[in-house]
Formats: C-alpha cells, sequence, structure tokens
C-alpha cells in the first residue's frame, strides 16, 4: 500500500511537470463532439485496474509486460491510426517500450504495407487473405498468409527510421509458419554475415530465433529438406526483445469483418504467442455495409471471437471502438449508412456484458453525415469511409488522450484508497 501510495504521489508530480506534453493537442473543428472523446464503461472495469496494476508495476519497478493488440480491417492494416495510437503510448513516459511486436510483409501479398516498417521481398509468393471464401491452408492471428516453394524466395524486414523513439531494436523472432512434412524451413540471415536455424515449435506451428545482439532488420531465406517442396506458408512474424515494457501489435486486413477472424483455423493457438492484456477491436464497418445488416448476429460472432481471447487470458481487457460514419456507393451515388447507430448499440451491449470500454469514435466524429463534414476539412478520403493521413493520426491522438485519461483516473483514485 505504501508503495502504491509512493507512486501516486511521483506520477501526479510527474503530470503536473509535464501537462504541456502528456496529452496530445487536439485542434478544434465543429463538428466533432471532444467532450465524447472518454472512454465509456456501460458496467464494470475491473480488468482495466488489472491492466493499469501492471502499467504501474512496468513505471515503479521496470518489471513485467503489456500486450496490446488492435485488430480490424483496412483502417488497421494502414497502420496509421494504429501507429499513431502505439507511438504516443510507448512516448508518454520513458523506458517503457518493449518489442515491435507483430508484423507481416504485406508487399509480397500484393497489398499495402505499413510504412513504419520496410517489407521486401524476393520470388514468388502467392497471398491468402481472410475475406477469400475458401483457403488453401489455414490462417492464423493475423488473418493474411503467403506461400512459397520458389527456391529463390526471401523476406526483408526493415525498422524505418529506428533513430527517433519509440526504438525498436529486437534480439529475438518468431516466424509463425510451416511447410507440410517440413519439407521447408526458414534460415534467419541477419546484415548478409551468417545464417541461423531456429528452434521449431509444432504446437505454435512457429520457428524461434535467438540473437545475441540486437537489430533493426532481418531477412529470411527458405531451405529445402526433401523433394516434396510442399510450399512454406507465412502467417507473421513477431520481433521481440528483452526489456519491460509495453508491445503493441496491429493486425488488420482490408475488407475483413469478425466472420473473416472467425474463419481462421489457426486463430486462438497463435492468439497464444501474443497473450494480450488488451485488445482494442476495430472491426465492425465491413459487417454493417448493407441493408440486411442484423445487429443479433454482430453481437454473436463478436462472443465468438471474445471466447477464443478468453480462453487465453481471462483477464484480457476490451475496448470496442464504435464505426466511424460512413457513406455507401450505389451506381456511382453516395447514400448515407443509417446503420452506424445500430452498430453504436451493439458494441455498447457488448461492452456491459463483458464489463469493458468503449470509445465511442462514432458520436466523437459527429454522428450521421459527418464523414462529410470530415471530407471537406481534409480529413477524410472522397470513399466517404476511409480516412486521409492526418485523420487517422488525429483518431490516434484523440483515442491516446481517451485512455490517458483513464489511467490518471486510475491513479487519483490509487491515492485516494491509499
Amino acid at each position: 500500500m505504501r508503495i502504491k501510495l509512493i507512486f501516486s504521489i511521483f506520477f501526479l508530480s510527474f503530470i503536473n511537470l509535464q501537462s504541456q506534453t502528456l496529452y496530445k493537442e487536439i485542434s478544434e473543428y465543429q463538428f466533432i463532439d471532444l467532450s465524447a472523446n472518454k472512454i465509456d464503461f456501460p458496467a464494470g472495469k475491473e480488468k482495466f485496474d488489472i491492466l493499469f496494476d501492471k502499467l504501474d508495476n512496468i513505471i515503479v519497478n521496470g518489471k513485467g509486460n503489456i500486450n496490446i493488440l488492435h485488430i480490424g480491417g483496412s483502417h488497421i492494416q494502414a497502420d496509421v491510426y494504429s501507429n499513431q495510437l502505439r507511438e504516443n503510448l510507448l512516448n508518454f513516459f520513458p523506458g517503457i517500450t518493449s518489442g515491435r511486436g507483430l508484423v507481416f510483409p504485406y508487399s509480397a501479398a500484393k497489398t499495402n504495407n505499413p510504412y513504419n516498417y520496410i517489407s521486401q521481398f524476393t520470388g514468388k509468393w502467392e497471398p491468402i487473405r481472410n475475406i477469400y471464401k475458401e483457403f488453401p491452408y489455414p490462417l492464423g492471428v493475423s488473418g493474411i498468409a503467403i506461400t512459397s516453394n520458389d527456391p529463390a524466395a526471401s523476406i526483408t524486414i526493415k525498422i524505418r527510421d529506428n533513430t527517433k523513439k519509440p526504438y525498436f531494436d529486437f534480439n529475438r523472432i518468431r516466424i509463425i509458419g510451416s511447410s507440410d512434412s517440413m519439407s521447408i524451413e526458414p534460415i534467419l540471415v541477419i546484415d548478409s554475415l551468417f545464417a541461423l536455424n531456429g528452434i521449431h515449435d509444432s504446437a505454435s506451428g512457429s520457428f524461434l530465433f535467438e540473437l545475441t545482439n540486437y537489430v533493426d532488420s532481418l531477412t529470411i531465406k527458405f531451405i529445402n529438406n526433401d523433394t516434396l517442396n510442399n510450399p512454406f506458408v507465412l502467417r507473421g512474424i513477431i520481433l521481440e526483445n528483452d526489456f519491460p515494457g509495453i508491445s503493441y501489435h496491429s493486425v488488420g486486413v482490408n475488407g475483413a469483418s469478425v466472420p473473416s477472424y472467425l474463419k481462421c483455423e489457426y486463430w486462438e493457438r497463435e492468439l497464444e504467442l501474443i497473450s494480450p492484456d488488451l485488445v482494442i477491436f476495430g472491426i465492425g464497418v465491413n459487417d454493417a455495409s448493407g441493408d440486411n445488416f442484423s445487429p443479433e448476429a454482430f453481437k454473436r460472432n463478436y462472443d465468438m471471437l471474445l471466447s477464443k481471447i478468453l480462453n487465453v487470458n481471462p483477464n484480457c481487457a476490451f475496448i470496442f471502438v464504435t464505426n466511424n460514419d460512413t457513406y455507401r456507393r450505389i451506381r456511382r451515388r453516395y447514400y448515407v449508412n443509417n446503420n452506424g447507430p445500430i452498430v453504436k448499440q451493439a458494441f455498447y451491449e457488448l461492452a456491459e456484458k463483458y464489463n469493458s470500454g468503449v470509445w465511442d469514435l462514432f458520436t466523437i466524429m459527429g454522428g450521421l453525415k459527418s464523414i462529410a463534414e470530415w471530407e471537406k476539412a481534409g480529413l477524410a478520403n472522397r470513399d466517404k469511409i476511409h480516412f486521409k493521413s492526418n485523420g487517422y493520426k488525429l483518431l490516434g491522438d484523440m483515442m491516446y488522450n481517451a485512455i490517458i485519461d483513464e489511467y490518471i483516473n486510475h491513479i487519483n483514485k490509487a491515492s485516494r484508497d491509499n
């Protein structure tokens, strides 16, 4: 109790000193309701107390790790909004950055790659996405995979601009993927100097590589063990290190809905490799794009997804992000999508059921028809679904402020209780 009291006094003093920089400055727009920029809890928030206690331990004692998983569709695959939130959270207090977490070579899947890391490839690769009706091979936590048996195949990942905080050096790499009968195995090439074999973990379907030094880039090549030439199926790469702190994993597939992730056979198995303490849900826009949207089916699908997460970590905290306002395009004309308020209500009901939080983006951005205002202000694209880079960064800043508000409430409560 005494330690908590000392920490509360210390942290509140830190907040007073850093009040000008702790929060992100938000430009004011008439159509944005900043009074709604908070995490709502329709029921309890016990799991957030557990989450924030872990953050206290990282800050005070320099011990422990927190894994955050942000999952969605195209908003998250682009990783502008989620990366803004990632960098804000990792920079809000010194020394709380752990590993970069889950990455994927989207370029090899012939789709857009996040800007904050570079992915390059050689050889011929075939993509598999969870939006497909059928998969030739099972998918996992990332919802996407690439396959190849090309002898010239390789994958390179480089952290972009690793000279500014947060730094994402890593000394442990987990390659999620396999080949039937172990026909093909990955090897790790570092700085073109040496090749390293990994330790195969059949339970998770992954290979673990441990280095003696820290790096910010890697190349994966592949060796054939037999003449069967079964393709290697790559489902993701986790970049880790030995530092205490927060790892912020983002998972997104363009066009994905909740059923898209439910179709991923290895999703729960691979989720154990992350074991999230907090999951931020940004899945819903593609579920509610048509006239036949059923909120009951939507909630049932979420129930199934949430049960998989709770099987991995029963104490995992959830934040549901309500859908942004969108329009529907029919025969070259745009029409208001009236499902926004219905989805919002469904998320609040899920949050009440699971004692979770809601970040009500739909209300914050202005409600129905507000995406048109965001477009006029240069914050959203003409498709009236997606945001421009500055719009996504604004979302990341606003959500960060809402989370920090909640953490400060936690600190104030600890101070009062002691």
